[in-house]
This record gives C-alpha cells, structure tokens and sequence, in this order.
C-alpha cells in the first residue's frame, strides 16, 4: 500500500481533512503498523469515529500522525464518542472528499489553505448534534497516540469558538464558527457535558490524566437539513486562526461551495502545469493521480512559524529529505518554483534557528532530523536552485549554512577521518562538499571550493575496489547492493573503479534479476529469516525504498540506456494501480509518485548535477508548463502500451530510444542540461522496438570527465 489517503487537501496547503478510523499510518483505513511484508488488517470494515485534519501522506513509521482536531456529527448521547461508524459511498476528488456514516449522516469536508470545511447532511431529529474533539491525536495504535501538553478552550457564543492545544511543544489554534440557529452550544470534558461554562483551560497534560475535552453544538433536524463547521488553523494564535478563517470563508455562511471551488481551481492549475497526451485511460489515470500525490506536501504555512516571529515561509511535513530530494524537489523547481525557493528558504531559516539542516521536519518543536537516514541533503537543493537561478535567496548567507552544516552531526567524523558509518553517510557528506563547492566557487570563494572540492573525492574510500560495491556496514532500510548504484557526482570513476563499465552493467544486471528466477514475497508477519534470506539475495527491491529510485538510471553512465529503458519501462507496466495499493511502495510524502512522473515523461533529475538524463517516454507527447516557458517533449514512431490495471496478458515490450534532437539540432547524448529544460524547448524523441547505439558514445558527465567522452571500456 502507498499509505496515502482520499482526504481532502490543498496543493502544497497547511491543512488536511479524512475520515478517522485510527489506523495506521494516516489514521484513515484498515491497518495495524507495518513495515516488513503484508499489512494485517486491524478492521474488517472501513469505518470512522469522524473526521480529522492534518495527515501524513505516503509515509510509514513516521511517528506523528497528527489528526488533531476530530469533528464528530453524531445523533447519539455523548457518552458514545469515540466508537467508530462504517463507511459508505465514498467519493473522493482532489480537495474534496465525502462519505455517509452508519447513523445516516452523508459526510462532506473541503479544505482551503488554512481552513477545513464540514458540512454534514442529517436524518430527522430532535438533538443532533456536532462534536467537536480538541484533545484527539495520533492513532489508535501502540505508542502511536500524541497527547497535548497543556489547551484551553473558550466557547464564545452565537456559534463562535477558539482554543489551543500545544502538541510537541506546537501552540496549534483553531477558531470555529458554526452557523446553525437555535442549536445550543456547549463545552464538554471527559464525556460531560458543561451547563452554562464558557472556558476550559489545562496547564498540564499526561497521558495518565488526559480525558478528551471540546465543544459540542446540538439542535433539531429535518431530513436532509445540512448545518456547516467551519474551522480556521494557525500556529500564532487565535486571532491569527480568526483571521484565517474569515480570509478564506468571509463573513456569510455558508462557505463550503466557495472554498471548495477555490481549492479545485488551484489544483487545476497546479496539475495542469504536467499535460500528457495519449495513454490508455488507466495509465492516464495514475499519471495524474501521481502529479497530485507530488503535489500534496510539503506543508506551507506562511507567516505561521511558531519559532521565529517574522513573517515569511514555514514549511512543515519534510518528511524526509531523505525521501523527496531526488525527485519531488526537481519537480517542485520546474512546475512551482516560487514554492521551491520558499521551501528551502524556510530550511536555511531553520538552519540559523536550530544550528543545522533537518532531514525531516514536522510540525513539531525542534527539527526531527531523522539523522539516521542520511546527512546533508539540502545542499543538493540548494545547488540545484542556485544552478537554475532560481528566485532570491541570499546566497552568501546560504553558503554559510552549507558549510558549517557540513561539520554536524557524522559530518564531524567525516572531515576528520575521511570516512564515517554507516556508511552511507560517507557518500551523503562528499556529495554535500561538492554540492557546496560549486556554490562556493560561484562566489570567487575559490579557497574553499578547492577545499569542499577534495573532500567530495572522498566518496571513493565508501567502496571496496574488490567487489565495486559499498564496504560492509550498517544500512537504513536496505543493503549494500541498494546503496551501491547510488548517482555519484564522478561516475565515470566509480565505474573505473570495477573494471570499466562490462563489469559494471554485469553486476547491475545480477542486481536487477536478469536471467534470475522471480522472488517470493513475504506474506503477512514474515519472521526475521524469511526477511533476512530476502535482503540476501541482493536484488532490487521495486522502487519501494529511496536508493532503488536511481539505481535504474545508472545504467546510463555504462553506455547501457536500453537497459535502462526495460527496467523503467516494466515498473511503470508493472508495478502502479489505478485501485487501492496502486503503489509498489510508500509514497513518501510524494517522492514515490515524482519519479513515475519524471519516468513517464522519459526524464530523470539527477538532483544536485544540473543534469537530467533522457529515456523513452510513455506517452507520446508531454509538456511541463515552466512559468512562462514550455518544455515539451514528442515522440515518433512511439506504441501505446498498456499498464496492468488494463488487465493485460502478456508483458508489452518496451521502446527504445533510436534518435533524438533538441530544438531542431541532433541530440547524440542520451542527457541534458537541467537549466536547457528549464529554458523551456522541444526534444523529439525516434522511437522503435531495439536497442540502439542512440546515447553511448557520450555519457553524462562526471568530475572526471565532464564532456562524457573519455574512456568506454
């Protein structure tokens, strides 16, 4: 499963809203906590205890859930809050979904940037009633429930509320407005209610005392009658949270219609910035499906930092660095550049608050560094924006943080022994330093990119001439072999290192099971052997884990871009749905969906090179709409084929490329310049049913041989 949600959002927005069942990993669903084979299912039904906001989308253990905030329409006694309703009907359209629980209530929320609108449609009777949960958070799941540290609530008559709740040291506000003449209004504790207060306030919280606690509205209905919740979100307060709302919903009621056609207008825009044409509807279908899920996080916030008082970016749901710096950051940069810049200006901000670059950031007080993952991957963004001259960064400030991040964490070990573990982060720092070394040597500090600039050789000392591959060590999510075919900035001297690029394409291929038989998969609750004789096998996992993304792109630095074009070409067959589990993996937070986006488009973005390697497209024509400019890419002699959704039968062959030009001139190399496609332009790409010598005479760059034409053997 791809752990993503039907909920409702905004592109790149603050706020989510779902159906809450409590299971893992978005709160929506049917599953206990996974990580290793089948998910077990912890309901037989998809049900909801109501509706809740803030989501991950496509992570896994990522130990915050939020779903604060849970809103209950309900026509039952207080005292049963909590239990959980099946679902029916569901429908779910970018920012907007719906669903009708087991009571009768047809479900309906939206969500604007820094707002969730609620309309529920109900039965007949005499006191029904919405309840609004403030003290909900996390999953219903060990160890997965998050608890407020200290709230108040206020009720402030004719419909109005506010209040507070500190999460993880986060002061999240709401401001709630309901309008629904002659329904009572009133505050609630532990499932009772309070006659006549006005004011609920907690200064301190443990899981051991915490009792749920929050609003109630309850009056009559007619059937059908729809009564609207609407909620406004800030990190600076109630006022804030007031201001919010009324920017985005006005003074009338209701709003509902209004904010959700604001909300699909902006993911119209957002999503129409990729056009494709041709296709089988399936495979359609999940290419859009993709270009949404790359455009849900991360989470902006402006002007809502909690840490720092100045007005500006804030961006949350960085989850991970890790996860989306290879293809949902290029993506970001091409199709919304503005929120790219925004986003890292953000990071530098955290940098000068916190003393370092997260791996991970959340809503949550302190960066989440998820240091274990990996080291210093905002340099490669940073590059990357520098490269393509995109917006105004302060690059003198930039370059500080750069370099004093260096030395952080396994960055200290690093520059005193030239190598660190786990290994990997060996790999991270040198690519860092050369990162940093060209926006040093951009600034005539020439002194210290010569300086960052020996140290990205050091990358070599990772590996074991012996064997080509990574030396033993430990590994997160993953072997040696998963990390071994990692995009290097000096391919041409890794490859050297194994024997020249026979030997390199060989041990590729026993990687990606050429001639192998298929491999079992786990089933549900695998035990550590069957897991441990997996990973033994050395192969390619599926896309499923972060390093599998590029290693099929490698192939293209051994002057084997066809190979390329079967292993890219059999996941997008192959491994992506139209129906639930339609991912092969985690979505991670949109970095999953990123590459079949770029896959499709027969691009890939070498993050942190300015580089961007070329292969045969799905579709047999596409344009990235880049600001002002178009990039479009078309095909001749290109096939449709179909995806597996379609319900085929055998297993279509793929394309190959068999030549290519680039705005009228001959294109032999099978790259090009990041900021050549950001120019906006047009490659035509010959397409047909062999491999061909189109892409192996020059290779993609390398520190060793930028001009990709040095030694083939």
């Amino acid at each position: 499963m791809g752990n993503t949600h039907p909920g409702a959002t905004s592109p790149l927005g603050m706020v989510s809203a779902c159906a809450y069942s409590g299971a893992y990993p978005t709160g929506y669903g049917l599953y206990m906590k996974n990580t290793e084979g089948q998910p077990e299912e912890m309901f037989d039904r998809l049900q909801a205890s109501g509706f809740t906001h803030f989501q991950q989308s496509g992570t896994g253990a990522i130990r915050k859930y939020y779903n604060y905030v849970r809103v209950t329409p309900m026509v039952q006694q207080l005292d049963v809050l909590g239990q959980a309703w099946p679902l029916h009907d569901e429908t779910a359209e970018a920012g907007y979904y719906a669903a009708t629980l087991d009571t009768g209530i047809r479900c309906e929320v939206t969500v604007g940037a820094k707002v969730a609108v609620h309309r529920y449609a109900f039965p007949e009777h005499r006191s029904a009633r919405i309840v609004v949960d403030l003290s909900c958070g996390g999953l219903a799941i060990d160890l997965g429930r998050t608890v407020p540290l200290r709230a108040h609530v206020e009720s402030l008559g004719n419909g109005r509320a506010q209040g507070t709740v500190v999460v993880e040291g986060v002061p999240l506000s709401v401001y709630i407005k309901v309008d629904s003449p002659g329904w009572r209004q009133m505050l609630w504790h532990d499932r009772r209610l309070i006659e006549g207060g006005t004011r609920l306030d907690f200064d301190r919280i443990r899981q051991t005392t915490l009792r749920p606690f929050g609003l109630l509205y309850m009056g009559p209905t007619t059937a059908g009658q729809s009564v609207e919740i609407q909620i406004g979100f800030s990190l600076r307060g109630c006022e804030q949270a007031r201001e919010n709302l009324y920017r985005e919903c006005g003074d009338g009621a209701p709003a509902f219609d209004a904010v959700l056609a604001r909300t699909k207008a902006r993911w119209r825009d957002h999503v129409g910035r990729v056009e494709v044409e041709g296709g089988s509807p399936a495979r359609r279908q999940v290419f859009a499906t993709a270009v949404y899920h790359s455009l849900i996080k991360p989470c902006f916030a402006d002007d809502e930092s909690p840490f720092w008082p100045s007005s500006g970016p804030f961006v949350f749901d960085i989850c991970t660095m890790w996860d989306i710096y290879k293809t949902q950051l290029p993506l970001l940069m091409a199709i919304c550049p503005d929120r790219a810049v925004d986003l890292l200006e953000s990071l530098i901000r955290v940098c000068e608050e916190e003393g370092n670059f997260p791996i991970g950031y959340r809503m949550a007080r302190g960066a989440d560094r998820f240091f274990r993952q990996a080291s210093a991957l905002v340099h490669t963004a940073l590059a990357d924006v520098h490269a393509l001259g995109l917006g105004d960064l302060d690059w003198t400030w930039a370059l500080v943080h750069m370099y004093d991040d260096l030395r952080r964490m396994y960055g200290e070990d690093f520059y005193e022994h030239g190598v660190v573990h786990p290994i990997s982060h060996t790999l991270d720092l040198a690519y860092a330093c050369h990162c940093t070394s060209g926006v040093a040597r951009s600034l005539n500090d020439v002194q210290l990119a010569d300086d960052l600039e020996a140290r990205s050789r050091l990358w070599a000392g990772a590996f074991d001439p012996d064997t080509g591959l990574l030396v033993d060590s430990s590994f997160y999510e993953g072997g040696k072999w998963n990390y071994s075919f990692r995009l290097l900035h000096d391919m041409a001297a890794r490859i050297a290192m194994v024997g020249g690029n026979e030997a390199f394409v060989s041990t590729l291929d026993a990687f990606f099971g050429y001639g192998a038989p298929r491999v079992a998969q786990p089933g549900k609750r695998p035990d550590p052997a069957e897991m441990a004789a997996g990973y033994l096998l050395n192969r390619f996992e599926g896309l499923n884990n972060e390093p599998d993304m590029e290693a099929p792109w490698s192939y293209h630095y051994a002057a084997r871009p066809d190979r390329t074009a079967e292993i890219v070409h059999a996941a997008l067959t192959w491994q992506f749905g139209t129906g639930r589990g339609g991912l092969p993996g985690n979505d991670d937070s949109g970095g999953l969906s990123s590459w079949y986006v770029w896959a499709s488009l027969g691009l890939f973005p070498v993050a942190g090179q300015n580089l961007f390697l070329v292969n045969a497209p799905a579709f047999s024509r596409a344009t990235l709409h880049l600001g002002d400019r178009d990039f479009v890419i078309e095909t001749r002699g290109h096939r449709e084929t179909s995806i597996s959704s379609d319900g085929l039968e055998e297993n279509p062959p793929p394309q190959y490329v068999q030549s290519a030009q680039l705005d009228g001139k001959p294109l032999d190399a099978a790259h090009l310049r990041a900021t050549d496609v950001h120019a906006g332009g047009r490659l035509v790409l010959e397409l047909g049913p062999h491999p061909s010598e189109w892409g192996r005479k020059i290779l993609p760059p390398s520190v060793s041989d930028p001009s990709g034409k040095g030694a083939r053997t």
